[in-house]
């Protein structure tokens, strides 16, 4: 197996697979891992590009004095030399197995060297010496000594022989985990569980290289990790540039119909400034022209006046000296004021607006708590005796007959109210519920350490945010004092969004996407958990339950 380069992840899983093979074969693997040039284990590994791999000297001893390089293993030839780089993930892996399997340079010199010393290549526990390969041959010839056991050179022999019996450890106790020669096992450990000490390190191995492999997975579940907050990230930026673009034209379109609005008032303004002075150009007209005959009139008085024809004077007198019929002119005027049906118009256009806006902005707001949805499921252990929860804990009845249900502390006995399983101490959550059908219900959130038991105040100094509905379609807000709701429609679909930091409790119409009510400026330090109660039965005509729905979130 002839090893090329390698990503992060292949080298983490090769590692874990030459530890198999390590734990398996070790010298099948330091063959695998020899450089076929100086056949020992890889010395600063380069590979060729036909793939091979060699120790960096080795290869370029054989490159030495040659003007094209070639693969020694495959003989394939290169046009030109590569630059040859030491392939580090090979050389960690090499590191790696000699680690593991002890195969650095042993420092152990044989026992038995008269002159020069050799360094031993084995251990045996049997004699408790050393032997370099020339003194170990005996070992490996002679029937009596083959039976004796070998181990890689060690310099602490003593270390492997029990020093009570001078025996080799070859056996593990696993009840004292520790390691004992067969006069042990046989004697103050015979009643113990002990097993052959190549089976333990097998064992042992096996486990290493089960943890390893725990801790790849482990990596790769951190990784996996990674992206997903990566992709998290990624995600809300888009959003957060999708609902920024949204807060934009949401405030775009208030500026054009601000603009449209203003438009329109200075064109009416304007329109009637032009009427005003119309009028008053005709006014003016019609009073010169009578100004005209007036003067008219006069001038033809003047002169009969100083007429001596008697006769003439007196035939003139009756139709000259009546008074002119002229326009009364004393009601008449051109009103300064502005025209205040024109003001109102405005105003009208004004508040349409700003209902629009409102209207745009509580979509926008419940499409965001809606972000916040969380799953919610009924506690039957508060349920009052007279509630009946559905199998699955998603929806809540009032029935006539009494049930038999245990006494516990958290059970309401008087309230015909039950809670969430779910309470929250932090952050923010949402969940909705249908009400379609009822005459009458309460819903909210509640402190937890209110008292259960007895009569129940809905308000917040008492631990209860609730909004409720009675009579068929008075709607409130349980503050001190209560707050008469007055609402458009008459919801099917209630959510409920809470932000524990922020102390607020707001309730929504799902179905017209408006703001019903919001508990502001409050203070919470308890856990606060759901409230629902179903309401009165009214003798089987509001029967239906209330049910917690999944949430859906708003398309627009």
């Amino acid at each position: 197996m002839k090893v090329a380069l390698f990503s992060n992840v292949d080298y983490i899983l090769s590692l874990l697979i030459f530890s198999v093979m390590a734990s398996c074969n070790g010298s099948a693997l330091n063959e695998e891992l020899q450089c076929s040039i100086c056949l020992e284990v890889f010395t600063d590994p380069v590979s060729t590009p036909c793939g091979h791999n060699f120790c960096r000297t080795c290869l370029s001893k054989c490159w030495t004095n040659k003007k094209i390089g070639f693969c020694p293993i495959c003989k394939e030839r290169f046009v030109r030399r590569p630059d040859l780089k030491i392939n580090t993930t090979l050389r960690d892996l090499v590191q790696h197995f000699k680690k593991n399997l002890n195969l650095e340079e042993s420092e152990v010199f044989c026992d038995f060297c008269d002159e020069r010393k050799q360094k031993a290549v084995k251990s045996c526990l049997t004699c408790q010496s050393s032997y370099c390969d020339d003194h170990l041959e005996l070992h490996l010839r002679v029937p009596r000594l083959k039976k004796h056991k070998l181990i890689n050179a060690v310099e602490n022999l003593e270390d492997y022989i029990c020093q009570k019996h001078k025996r080799p450890l070859e056996m593990f106790c696993r009840d004292d985990q520790t390691c004992v020669c067969l006069s042990c096992s046989e004697g103050e450990h015979r009643t113990h569980n002990t097993v052959p000490i190549e089976e333990e390190s097998r064992e042992k191995k096996n486990q290493l290289v089960q943890t390893q492999i725990d801790v790849y997975q482990i990596i790769q579940d951190r990784m996996k990790k990674i992206q997903e907050i990566k992709h998290s990230i990624e995600l809300r930026k888009r959003n957060t540039e999708k609902e920024k673009s949204s807060s934009v034209e949401l405030f775009t379109d208030l500026i054009r119909s601000i603009e449209r609005c203003q438009s329109e008032q200075l064109k009416m303004m304007e329109e009637q400034q032009k009427a005003a002075e119309k009028q008053s150009e005709d006014l003016i007209k019609e009073l010169q022209q009578e100004i005209t005959e007036l003067k008219k009139r006069n001038t033809e008085l003047e002169q009969i006046s100083h007429n001596d024809d008697h006769l003439h004077l007196i035939q003139m007198n009756s139709s000259l000296c009546s008074r002119p019929h002229n326009k009364n002119w004393t009601k008449i005027r051109i009103d300064s004021d502005v025209n205040v049906n024109s003001l109102y118009r405005a105003l009208t256009l004004l508040k349409k607006t700003q209902e629009t806006l409102n209207e745009k902005i509580i979509q926008t707001e419940l499409k965001f708590v809606q972000k916040f949805a969380v799953g919610v499921t009924l506690d039957p252990d508060t349920a009052n005796h007279h509630l009946y929860l559905s199998d699955d804990g998603k929806q809540v009845s009032r029935g006539d007959i009494k049930q038999v249900v245990p006494k516990n502390p958290e059970r309401f006995n008087k309230a015909c109210c039950v809670l969430a399983k779910q309470g929250f101490s932090s952050g923010r959550f949402y969940y909705e519920v249908q009400v379609k059908g009822k005459t009458g219900w309460e819903l909210g959130v509640i402190r937890e350490s209110i008292n259960r038991k007895g009569e129940i105040i809905l308000s917040p100094e008492d631990g209860f945010w609730t909004v409720i509905l009675e009579n068929e379609n008075e709607y409130s807000a349980c503050e001190n004092p209560p707050v008469s709701l007055s609402l458009k429609v008459k919801p099917e679909k209630v959510g409920v969004f809470v932000d524990y930091e922020e102390g607020l409790v707001s309730f929504y119409d799902v179905d017209s996407r408006s703001l019903i009510y919001s508990f502001t400026g409050q203070t919470f330090t308890d856990k606060l958990y759901p409230y629902f109660n179903p309401g009165d039965n009214d003798k089987g005509k509001t029967s239906c339950p209330l049910i917690i729905t999944p949430v859906s979130p708003l398309k627009y």
